[in-house]
């Protein structure tokens, strides 16, 4: 995504649009190793569920005094308590049960979430935003650190209280579709969050959005599992170039050997004849983002992912009926649901890849 788009995301000027992967330097093609000689280690330990324990924290402030009536209310947008059971049961569904998210603590906040500067939109001028009669406040950044110590987060977190942290907010509350926390935390969707390491471990703060709906919160959750998989196999230069509209070089050579993950996100524009699941944005025959219904025949070898780790060779070719023509959430489903999740290890790294995409401290 462009950097002028991703401003206009954290704006909310489509809230929480995804992000494309924007590291500092790294190398192209970096991180690649042979996916041929996989070497097993305890292939039969079994699988463990990741028991997620959240903190959900929804703005969604009362706008009509009189009425009583709440900021998703008058805007006609999506019921919170509609969202969380729908974003909760597909994370289930996906993860065949591994990861296994509880929403432990509730805090509804009637209020408007101050900003990086302090700034707090009201009622009426965050409405004047919306209506289009003025722009939004500059600088656009919700205050994390703000939002931590209100509400104790990092003291929670290293006393074992919860594991992450969801902000249910609306357009123009400035958050990340999700950002690390904690000692050590690295890049997920967004640079890691500073000055947190009282924690004690790594925690990841969504940022979800009531203008939208269980397929935008899925598709936040998917960037996610991206950065923390590309995190796992070092590979986050490889991830950033896939994303680029102009890439150099536009694909990878023939004989280029490809770890796991690198291969999860193959597409055929960026390796021809080798697509797979393709990426977040790109499904396996998209030509740019977020064209997930290209009806153009493509081979792909996303069935045989659901084999991993004893890879027969089953490719087909297929179209965007497969997975979804279009639809966000049914493209996520389908993308997050071919991630591996069976037992074992091997080269040390677990078969299940929700081990890390549910705790990031596994990473």
């Amino acid at each position: 995504m462009p950097f002028s788009d991703f401003l206009n995301s954290l704006l909310g000027a489509q809230a929480q649009q995804p992000q494309s992967p924007q590291p500092p330097g790294g190398r192209v093609l970096g991180g690649a190793v042979g996916h041929a000689n996989l070497v097993a280690i305890n292939p039969n330990e079994p699988l463990k569920v990741i028991t997620a324990r959240v903190l959900l924290l929804v703005y969604n402030p009362i706008m009509d005094q009189t009425s009583g009536k709440k900021l998703s209310e008058v805007q006609n947008w999506s019921n919170p308590d509609d969202l969380i059971p729908g974003f909760l049961s597909d994370l289930e569904q996906v993860s065949g049960g591994l990861a296994h998210y509880q929403v432990t603590q509730r805090v509804d906040l009637d209020e408007f979430p101050a900003l990086t500067d302090g700034f707090r939109y009201t009622p009426d001028t965050f409405l004047a935003v919306i209506n289009g009669t003025v722009p939004p406040h500059s600088p656009m950044g919700i205050d994390y650190n703000a939002i931590l110590t209100q509400f104790n987060i990092l003291q929670n977190i290293s006393n074992d209280l919860y594991d992450e942290v969801w902000v249910l907010a609306f357009p123009y509350a400035g958050l990340y579709e999700s950002i690390m926390a904690g000692p050590g935390a690295y890049w997920c969707n967004a640079p890691a969050l500073q000055n947190t390491s009282a924690s004690n471990r790594r925690f990841v703060i969504m940022g979800l959005s009531y203008e939208r709906s269980v397929g935008e919160m899925l598709h936040s959750y998917a960037h996610r599992s991206e950065s923390i998989m590309a995190q796992v196999y070092d590979c986050l230069d490889f991830l950033t170039w896939a994303y680029k509209p102009n890439r150099s070089p536009a694909t990878i050579s023939p004989n280029q050997n490809l770890n796991l993950f690198q291969r999860y996100i193959c597409f055929d524009q960026i390796a021809p004849g080798r697509a797979a699941l393709g990426t977040v944005h790109y499904a396996p025959n998209s030509t740019k983002d977020y064209e997930w219904d290209n009806a153009t025949a493509v081979k792909s070898e996303c069935y045989d992912w659901l084999n991993f780790p004893n890879f027969k060779g089953d490719v087909r070719t297929l179209t965007s009926t497969e997975w979804g023509s279009g639809d966000d959430r049914a493209f996520q489903l389908w993308w997050l649901g071919h991630m591996p999740k069976v037992a074992g290890r091997q080269n040390s790294f677990y078969n299940n890849w929700w081990h890390y995409i549910a705790n990031p401290n596994n990473a």
